[in-house]
């Protein structure tokens, strides 16, 4: 085809939407679109990815090139290496002006997006980023952070471009399956994607679903109905921050007023949904600041701990959700099979991982981030080494799986869900089924050892020779100095933190 002039590119990565999508306005001000994703091997075989990420993708992708249709320009997809993809389109195209939104994803996207910014500067050729969250690039100093949020969280939300003038002459290229990239059988399913399906959420919750969200929020059992389960909307931007922000903020407005006991209800859960919304940029800033943090502990001492005593059968069964404690397992058989769960159940079983089964979150993180839908890195790592005792600033808080079974499922309807086994276990000892006597196994036929396993560990002496270890770390010198620039570099600014060092009683919940 014969050079067109000057298109604008707009690439899509994390962000897939129309509406809200700086990148695509700005774009759109300025010339023809071309509308651009591209499925990357090095991204889609790395070890943090999984086919439950490719099908919610894939899903988005469909919707997303059906709305740029109908706007005149159709999403064209390329599968290969960003710049490899970019080169072949500058052949086709000459000159264009590229767009896109600022990521702050793994090290290998980070590694691409430096290479493609090196090769559009070679090309002169005009690389236009754009922030879509709190994320600051470049930033010098915590204070103050929260201040900038804010600011982008008011900005006024773009809309959608209503025309783009067609590029003819380009194939749109296929939207690859699963299969043709060679990616492993989904093993459950995915929550629905797509654009539409994010706004329906939004709505459902701030108006019909949220209103116990402020207490269901740490019980499976309510939590896969009453949480917003926006996450992985946000995470692949279906739905940009700012808009569940606004949206929230302006149901926040009109609860405001309302003294009925229901608008009680309601105005405890928007809070505290908005101070989850703040957590999501301030964790992934924490990556974007120090990118180290995917391959090794906030305090790098930390990785001595624990990478010298990997037992692989002890992984094998938390993986499978094979551990004998039925809480533990419920919750990995019902992430394999659905990619949720909520966030005191994802505490929990990287707690169980972490010190009661001593695992390095390096070994176990990868599979993790596989099987979550909303696998965002910079909140993964994160989350991973806070509840693995390995950032110096946080309280090393260890779950008992016994005692977060009976407050959280005291009926054993969500352990009896995911574990069938256990389904005529008597509720005495359905959160401890290795307790009951040879006679009630066989009633309930469920002998132990044979149709569900012994526990792997002795929960209460694995935790406190966890915290032994960890305390120990803790006392040395030049760790407490360390702890003090972590803090320095990563914490809250909203208020004063008086977790470094916890009372050493402040453990088991």
């Amino acid at each position: 085809m014969s050079p067109i002039n000057h298109v604008q590119v707009v690439w899509f990565k994390r962000d897939l939407r129309v509406s809200d999508h700086r990148p695509l306005y700005e774009a759109a001000q300025n010339g023809p679109v071309l509308p651009l994703y591209i499925a990357e091997p090095t991204v889609i075989n790395a070890p943090d990815f999984g086919t439950r990420h490719w099908e919610f993708i894939r899903g988005s992708l469909a919707e997303l090139r059906e709305n740029l249709a109908q706007r005149g320009q159709p999403l064209i997809l390329r599968v290969g290496d960003a710049v490899e993809v970019l080169k072949t389109l500058h052949h086709e195209l000459g000159i264009f002006t590229l767009y896109a939104h600022e990521e702050t994803g793994n090290d290998i996207t980070f590694q691409r997006d430096q290479a493609v910014r090196q090769w559009a500067k070679s090309q002169q050729i005009q690389f236009h980023e754009f922030y879509q969250n709190g994320v600051v690039r470049v930033l010098n100093d915590r204070d103050g952070w929260s201040k900038i949020w804010e600011k982008r969280m008011t900005e006024d939300i773009l809309p959608a471009p209503h025309q783009l003038p067609t590029i003819k002459g380009l194939d749109l290229g296929e939207i690859p399956t699963s299969e043709q990239l060679e990616l492993p059988k989904l093993p459950g399913t995915i929550q629905p994607p797509g654009e539409q399906a994010a706004q329906e959420l939004l709505q459902s919750f701030l108006y019909e679903r949220g209103q116990p969200y402020h207490y269901a929020l740490s019980s499976p059992l309510s939590a896969f109905d009453h949480c917003s389960r926006l996450s992985p909307h946000i995470a692949y931007g279906t739905i940009s921050l700012k808009t569940v922000v606004q949206a929230l903020k302006k149901r926040r407005s009109e609860l405001k007023d309302d003294t009925t006991e229901d608008a009680g209800g309601w105005k405890k859960s928007m809070r505290a949904f908005e101070a989850r919304l703040h957590w999501q940029s301030h964790f992934i800033q924490k990556l974007e600041s120090d990118p180290g943090i995917e391959f090794q502990s906030f305090i790098p001492p930390y990785d001595q701990l624990r990478e010298s005593e990997f037992n692989s059968e002890f992984y094998q069964a938390w993986c499978e959700g094979k551990t004998g404690f039925p809480m533990v397992d419920a919750c990995m058989r019902a992430l394999q099979e659905t990619g949720y769960l909520n966030f005191r159940m994802r505490a929990m079983i990287v707690s169980f991982a972490a010190y009661n089964l001593w695992l390095d979150w390096r070994q176990f993180g990868h599979y993790l981030a596989q099987q979550w839908t909303d696998y965002e890195p910079g909140i993964h790592y994160s989350q991973l080494q806070m509840q693995s005792g390995t950032t110096g600033i946080n309280s090393v808080r260890i779950y008992s799986p016994t005692k977060q079974g009976k407050d959280h499922d005291p009926e054993g309807v969500f352990i009896k869900r995911w574990v069938p086994e256990l389904v005529k276990v008597p509720l005495k000892y359905i959160h401890e089924p290795a307790k009951m006597p040879a006679i009630v196994q066989e009633e309930s036929q469920c002998i132990i050892g044979k149709h569900y396993p012994y526990p792997i560990v002795d929960h209460i002496a694995t935790a406190k020779e966890a915290k032994r270890r960890i305390y120990e770390m803790r006392r040395l010198p030049e760790l407490r100095q360390l702890a003090d620039e972590v803090m320095a570099k990563h914490g809250s600014r909203k208020k004063p933190s008086n977790r470094r060092f916890p009372k050493k009683k402040s453990s088991t919940s």
